[in-house]
């Protein structure tokens, strides 16, 4: 039966009442009817650098009870935090959480700021000048509370008995002592950046003499000079194994790499000797991808501690110097020897598989109310219906009844199957969530005694991998304020990667498409490169991302889902993964 324009978008306000009013939609999870055969750490998905839309030179990430936190030279007037419970940082909380005070030797040019949970405390590391570049020093600040984005204290200057030119300090922690690293001169003369370790009585005090473990003496290290560059220096660690990435060449040029410094097994990082420097840089610009001037990395860990990330700032530009440099991410590898990879630095169109673990907002991690939990770090940009995926425990031996109401509102029963002492049980439901909210608060009785978790299996259509004549665009009608426009007659025009579920089984598909051809039509969605399966569309009116629905078999483990053959040019927002419906 074809479908009318008008009869399409009635349907559409139809089942939009029908949700709302309703609140929440039960599912059945697959999770009781098929065995579990590889272990669940999160609906997976993928992301894309950039990472934020804004210059963010000199990242500084750092990774906390649930939140990625970022630091960045952020115009050199203060100290900005972004908060993200992902490493997209796009929709991120922002707070500047300290200003200089005006006319001291610390009040202008405030550079790579370094965020670090040190001793139980949080501090942040910055290197600032009174207008005038040759006294660039390094100073502290430490957090008044335990919450990163709160109010920070300033410690003082971080600093030798040389007192010379610094920048770009942090503090190794290493067998119980503390070191600080960071870039500076030798004299009073900007000739060249040399790596410099001395030994800490506390997080904010040198007590010991510079040691000189570095100096830019290679010839990739010199690209740009002079002056020549040793800087931007960032600790990475791997079974027992210490390492200092840093950056040499310009920053000013395309050609600023990653180099990287090692230090022996055991050894005293004081003592230069045991230090070694590979004689080629670990990452340097990849013009196939338009990344140029790759560095001033630092490293963070996936959610559930297995991965290392390096996130770096580079430009799009060969010759932006020391415009448009912007945050970006990618996961490191390590060879056989255990020593670290970083790799090409990625283009802006590759879809990276996010960290391990990412998504899970833990009921630890969670604000604990009276009745329950608020799970925050959620936000959508327009009104949406999103599924939720409970995790639970219930060791009952018996079926619990829970009833819940998000924000307060829209009671709905819950249903928890009996899981075992160690086991994970796993339900989905359905929430509305207005646009520009922050958090899911979940109440009712026995919510704490059950809920672990909560997730959002949300696919945005922008992080997929898109092809031929298929493009992202930005669209303030989106969830992410991104879509992603499908060709006609193309065979895959988009693949959705690392979609993960809890079990092998069936699950509700849902994608939201806007379809103005005026008429009905069709695509094919492949699973796995096995099962094809074409969905019909109802016609829509231009920015009305209609949800439709499909039954589709997913494997445990990661899943891929291509999109492809419309009959006209489509518009998609997302995908999200639901059980069947009881």
């Amino acid at each position: 039966m074809k479908i009318t324009r008008k009869q399409g978008i009635t349907a559409v306000v139809v089942l939009l009442v029908v949700l709302i009013a309703g609140g929440w939609l039960m599912f059945r999870s697959p999770i009781n009817d098929v065995q579990m055969n590889v272990p669940y750490n999160g609906h997976g998905g993928t992301y894309k650098n950039l990472l934020v839309n804004m210059d963010t030179p000199d990242p500084s990430v750092a990774y906390h009870k649930g939140f990625y936190y970022m630091t960045f030279t952020h115009d050199g007037v203060d100290i900005m935090l972004l908060r993200s419970k992902t490493l997209d940082f796009r929709g991120a909380e922002q707070k500047v959480v300290w200003y200089p005070p005006v006319n001291t030797m610390y009040s202008a040019n405030l550079w790579a700021p370094e965020i670090q949970f040190i001793q139980g405390k949080w501090y942040i590391y910055f290197a600032a000048d009174n207008g005038q570049n040759e006294n660039h020093r390094m100073y502290a600040l430490e957090a008044v509370t335990d919450d990163p984005m709160g109010e920070y204290s300033f410690k003082g200057q971080v600093t030798d008995a040389t007192d010379k030119w610094a920048i770009d300090g942090l503090v190794l922690e290493q067998e119980d002592q503390l070191y600080f690293v960071w870039s500076g001169w030798e004299g009073d003369e900007n000739i060249a950046q040399n790596t410099y370790i001395a030994p800490m009585s506390n997080p904010y005090t040198i007590n010991g003499p510079r040691v000189l473990i570095s100096k830019p003496d290679l010839a990739w290290e010199q690209a740009g000079g002079p002056p020549y560059i040793n800087e931007g220096q960032a600790i990475l660690k791997k079974d027992g194994q210490v390492h200092i990435a840093y950056s040499g060449a310009g920053s000013w040029t395309p050609d600023y790499s990653i180099g990287l410094l090692t230090l022996e097994k055991d050894a005293d990082p004081l003592d230069a000797a045991k230090w070694s420097k590979k004689a080629e840089p670990l990452m340097t610009r990849n013009d196939e991808a338009s990344v140029y001037g790759p560095g001033h990395n630092s490293f963070v860990a996936s959610p559930d501690g297995s991965e290392t990330f390096i996130v770096y700032h580079a430009t799009t530009g060969i010759n932006d110097g020391w415009g448009n440099r912007r945050a970006r991410a990618q996961r490191v590898e390590w060879n056989e020897q255990g020593q670290p990879k970083f790799g090409v630095p990625l283009s802006l169109m590759t879809a990276i598989a996010v960290p391990e673990g990412s998504g899970i907002y833990r009921s630890a991690d969670a604000i604990e109310e009276a009745d329950g939990y608020r799970y925050t770090g959620i936000s959508t940009m327009v009104d949406t219906m999103l599924p939720i995926l409970f995790h639970y425990q219930n060791v009952t031996g018996e079926n619990r009844i829970l009833t819940v109401a998000l924000n307060g509102q829209s009671e709905q029963q819950l249903k928890l199957a009996p899981t075992g002492d160690n086991e994970v049980g796993y339900v989905y439901l359905q929430s509305s969530l207005l646009a520009g909210e922050k958090a899911i608060s979940l109440q009712g009785e026995g919510v704490k005694e059950y809920i672990s978790a909560i997730e959002i299996p949300r696919y945005e259509a922008e992080y997929a991998t898109v092809f031929g004549d298929s493009e992202a665009q930005d669209n303030p009608f989106a969830s992410n304020s991104s879509t992603v426009f499908i060709a006609a007659g193309k065979q895959k025009t988009i693949s959705f990667t690392n979609i993960k579920v809890p079990a092998a089984g069936e699950y509700e598909l849902r994608l939201a498409i806007a379809n103005t051809s005026g008429q009905e039509q069709t695509i094919d969605i492949t699973i796995n490169e096995v099962k094809k399966q074409s969905l019909t569309l109802a016609s829509t009116e231009r920015n009305q991302f209609v949800p439709t629905s499909m039954i589709v078999k997913l494997g445990a483990g990661s899943n891929v889902i291509h999109l492809g053959n419309a009959t006209s040019q489509l518009e998609i927002d997302y995908i999200d993964i639901c059980a069947t419906v009881k």
